[in-house]
């Protein structure tokens, strides 16, 4: 039985796992689902960041990576079956937006 060595993930491989995650949380249609997602990636993203040990930073990035397939999938039906906009998502025109002494 040989024991292989692994190599940690890199930094650039954690990076570029953190904007696939990020991305693909912000097409979620559902402004709920969008909003859980984007926080849910940095609050991993933050803990994987502060691990210390590469066997454990293994493990996390391995659980990243799947939960990405995850989120891409869900992010696919939420497009499909996605329902009206939020009050709280309408996009403001720059012409509506005001100033202080503005009437």
């Amino acid at each position: 039985m040989s024991t292989t060595a692994v190599a940690a993930p890199s930094r650039g491989a954690i990076l570029h796992l953190y904007a696939a995650a990020l991305r693909t949380s912000r097409s979620f249609s559902s402004y709920n689902f969008r909003h859980y997602f984007v926080r849910r990636t940095k609050e991993t993203f933050r803990n994987i960041q502060s691990e210390e040990d590469p066997q454990k930073l293994r493990t996390m990035y391995a659980d990243a990576v799947k939960e990405l397939n995850v989120i891409r999938r869900s992010a696919i039906v939420n497009q499909l079956y996605g329902g009206w906009r939020l009050a709280v998502e309408s996009e403001r025109r720059p012409e509506d937006i005001r100033e202080r002494g503005d009437t």
